[in-house]
């Protein structure tokens, strides 16, 4: 009963915000709207809503307009809704928003949630943008064009994660956001992968919640998916070299199936398929086409 209450408030929540685009203020509702909606979280601080935010946006002919103030443009903001769920954050939020972030972020990754700039989130709150900077004003179009995604591929991963933050779910939603962002442009690729390893990075610090016997085959796994990532990156040579470091004997079971894959790809990114063929058996239909599309990015 309550999810189908919520539902029907998200419903209602959708229809007002559509009519009268004005930005949402609560950063969970904004983020339970844009899991329904498969799409992205546009944050602000509040504190950037109290002076003239400039951008740049093209219209509809291609050409380049200027908007005095992101916050009241009435041609903006829909632009805005249509591709994003758009929030403004109280300061008061920072202190707690912080303390949950400051001991696994980069600098960098701080450096974005504490300045000014619009940020874009995943549902779950981690930032995507963490590389785009601006030294003029903040170009609308080319957000949009980079950080636009359609979730509805990852939605199931990200909705097992934000209904339970265990070693499972956080390492399915790394490997799927790894998986999303072979469809991605170049540069949005990088900030795709970027915040995969936020994911990664969890994942191993969960490891110590699931049983010990399982801890020595967990570890492998997110190292193995480390791996995965260079492989995106275009660097199959130091996936090889990194899988040739691990002895035979260390090799867990359960990942060995993991392990033929990267091989496999990174083999035949490299060109070499006769070294590649060893592995081809061991890989099932779904990861064999997964490794086709890796190789081709390599190309």
């Amino acid at each position: 009963m309550k999810n189908v209450l919520l539902k029907l408030l998200l419903v209602v929540l959708m229809v007002n915000t559509a009519s009268a685009q004005e930005w949402m203020k609560n950063l969970e509702v904004a983020q339970a709207l844009a899991t329904v909606q498969n799409k992205m979280v546009l944050m602000v601080w509040e504190e950037t809503t109290t002076y003239q935010y400039p951008v740049i946006v093209k219209d509809d002919k291609g050409r380049t307009v200027f908007i005095n103030n992101l916050y009241e443009d009435e041609q903006v903001s829909p632009l805005i809704w249509e591709h994003f769920v758009p929030v403004i954050v109280s300061e008061y939020r920072y202190a707690d928003l912080y303390e949950k972030i400051k001991e696994s972020r980069s600098q960098k990754y701080l450096d974005k949630f504490n300045d000014d700039s619009i940020k874009i989130m995943d549902v779950n709150g981690n930032i995507l943008n963490v590389n785009y900077s601006t030294e003029d004003f903040q170009n609308i179009t080319t957000l949009i064009e980079r950080y636009s995604l359609n979730t509805a591929f990852i939605a199931k991963e990200l909705q097992d994660y934000r209904e339970d933050k265990n070693f499972y779910s956080a390492y399915f939603l790394a490997s799927k956001y790894l998986d999303l962002s072979m469809y991605a442009k170049p540069r949005t690729r990088n900030d795709i992968i970027e915040l995969s390893n936020i994911y990664i990075n969890e994942t191993e610090r969960l490891i110590s919640k699931e049983e010990q016997n399982e801890h020595t085959a967990l570890k492998q796994r997110c190292e193995l998916l480390k791996l995965q990532k260079y492989l995106l990156l275009k660097r199959p040579k130091k996936v090889i070299r990194q899988l040739n470091k691990i002895k035979d004997d260390e090799i867990v079971e359960s990942n060995k199936p993991f392990m033929a894959f990267l091989y496999y790809a990174a083999y035949m990114s490299t060109g070499k398929s006769e070294d590649a063929e060893e592995w081809k058996s061991q890989i099932s239909s779904v990861n064999l086409k997964k490794a086709q599309k890796i190789i081709n990015l390599n190309r």
